[in-house]
């Protein structure tokens, strides 16, 4: 079960959606930004025709067709601005997914806008075909099964996308291993667990050695990955929730709030009511 969100809107699936999947094309003529949320699922946005600028935590991105972004559910995005485009969107949660692809599906978060070449858009679109006439056969009495393999197909090689372009290797080495397993923690414990030495606790090796295989992996010390991911949540709920400074610092596992104060205006170069003010400005 995913954490309460306090506040931050949801995007949730409509009644008629197929158990926690739901599979849609539109097109749209113009239109200008949408209100930050969250989505329920893990979200695919197959960029068909036309062109969107979307904001996705806080970074601004241009896109044009034939494109993909994902959105994980802790992600909150917008849309800015688009004009005459064709969306293909695939939304599926957690418990419809192929535990492989969940787990690749967080290692690879956050991820930038996919670009597709056009031997990968054709496959793209003939497999998100398949996807949408599935959706389609409600009464077909494999009508679940048939759409839940055929998704699970389609997010397999959209990954298999994502993947190429982090470059992530098939074969890891031992620091990658363990910087990927620092990461799944850290999303799990940002907010009770802000010592690198509870990480190495958790993982069984010594906090020295944690730190360089993040280091060596990443470029950024394992106090830099737990500050940064507190900070960021900060933000979402400072800009997206109505919760005072005093309340995020408590919910983010910061007893000192005037601790939390500073952390936040050496992190950003301002504090947070600052931060709160000049982006609903």
């Amino acid at each position: 079960m995913r954490k309460d969100y306090n506040n931050i809107p949801i995007n949730s699936m409509t009644d008629d959606c197929q158990q926690g999947i739901a599979v849609d094309r539109i097109s749209l003529e113009k239109n200008h930004f949408t209100h930050s949320h969250r989505d329920e699922g893990h979200t695919f946005h197959i960029v068909e025709k036309g062109s969107v600028h979307i904001e996705i935590d806080f970074k601004k991105y241009e896109i044009s067709a034939p494109s993909v972004v994902y959105m994980h559910p802790d992600q909150v995005h917008r849309i800015l601005y688009f004009e005459n485009i064709t969306i293909c969107s695939l939304s599926i949660k957690d418990e419809n997914l192929n535990a492989d692809y969940l787990k690749f599906l967080e290692e690879i978060t956050p991820s930038k806008p996919l670009q597709l070449n056009d031997d990968n858009n054709a496959i793209i679109f003939d497999v998100f075909s398949i996807c949408l006439n599935f959706s389609l056969q409600k009464n077909n009495r494999l009508h679940y099964p048939l759409l839940k393999d055929s998704c699970n197909t389609l997010v397999a090689f959209l990954l298999s996308q994502f993947l190429a372009q982090n470059k992530s290797d098939a074969n890891p080495t031992r620091f990658e291993i363990i910087a990927k397993a620092f990461k799944r923690l850290l999303e799990k414990n940002y907010c009770t667990s802000k010592r690198p030495l509870e990480y190495a606790d958790k993982l069984n090796i010594s906090t020295s050695y944690l730190n360089e295989c993040v280091k060596n992996t990443t470029g950024f010390s394992v106090s830099k990955h737990i500050q940064d991911r507190t900070i960021l949540e900060a933000k979402r709920l400072l800009y997206h929730s109505d919760k005072s400074v005093k309340e995020i610092s408590f919910q983010l596992g910061y007893e000192d709030y005037p601790y939390f104060s500073r952390i936040f205006t050496k992190a950003t170069g301002m504090s947070a009511l600052a931060f709160r003010r000049k982006n609903h400005e």
